[in-house]
């Protein structure tokens, strides 16, 4: 039995959200850009952000680290370095499996 993958894009949420509410795409858009650039302004400022029932975004800081160059065997210092991470829910874990 062949899985089907679902693939969304940004433009696809849109579309969605404006089907199944009273916002025109043009509204349902500015929505979604501003749910992403509030997600994207608190991590920048260095918080996390928490969404009931879905997850919780935040940054991790990897400390500055020893590594070997493959190439020539030869130590270097990794210096330490921010990513964003996101740990969901339980309810979001519960309805995935």
């Amino acid at each position: 039995m062949v899985k089907t993958i679902l693939f969304k894009t940004k433009k696809d949420i849109i579309n969605r959200i404006s089907e199944n509410t009273k916002l025109n795409k043009k509204q349902a858009a500015e929505a979604v850009d501003e749910v992403f650039a509030e997600i994207l302004d608190t991590l920048k400022d260095g918080g996390e952000m928490s969404i009931s029932g879905f997850g919780k975004f935040e940054v991790k800081t990897r400390p500055a680290r020893t590594g070997i160059n493959p190439k020539t065997r030869e130590k270097i210092q990794i210096p330490e370095s921010k990513s964003p991470s996101f740990k969901a829910a339980k309810a979001l874990k519960d309805a995935v499996k």
